[in-house]
């Protein structure tokens, strides 16, 4: 079993570990060091045991905050994708029925007649423009 030293709050503690899980460890004394250090930086020196206790305690206080994060963000996933179970399980809305006006028969009449006055005009002023 290893030993590896860590330093917290400007100690070193010598600690045993299993093999391979030394740069857990260490990466839990840099947060447990970053911690201590806040405390060193505000309040002074203090007794070892005040230090690490204190220090530990603000650690939970993250990880408590962290993990009502966790549930929050959880419960958000589990609604979200509730009603995305609902929309893919949901029958395919109804079409829509879209109504084209339609040309009364009157009015392509009128335009019919329109076009044949139109072109009798042309051909009389051709046959005018003629002579």
């Amino acid at each position: 079993m290893p030993e590896v030293t860590i330093h917290i709050g400007g100690r070193g503690f010598e600690v045993s570990c299993q093999d391979g899980e030394e740069p857990f460890l260490h990466a839990a004394a840099k947060l447990l060091d970053d911690e201590a250090q806040v405390l060193t930086d505000q309040i002074g020196r203090m007794p070892e045991s005040r230090m690490l206790l204190m220090a530990g305690l603000m650690l939970a206080d993250k990880a408590a905050a962290t993990d009502d994060r966790i549930r929050a963000l959880e419960a958000q996933l589990a609604e979200a994708q509730a009603e995305l179970d609902n929309l893919r399980n949901a029958p395919p809305p109804e079409p829509e029925r879209v109504e084209v006006a339609v040309v009364p028969p009157s009015v392509t009449d009128t335009l019919a007649e329109l076009a044949a006055r139109a072109e009798a005009l042309a051909e009389m002023v051709g046959e005018k423009s003629g002579q």
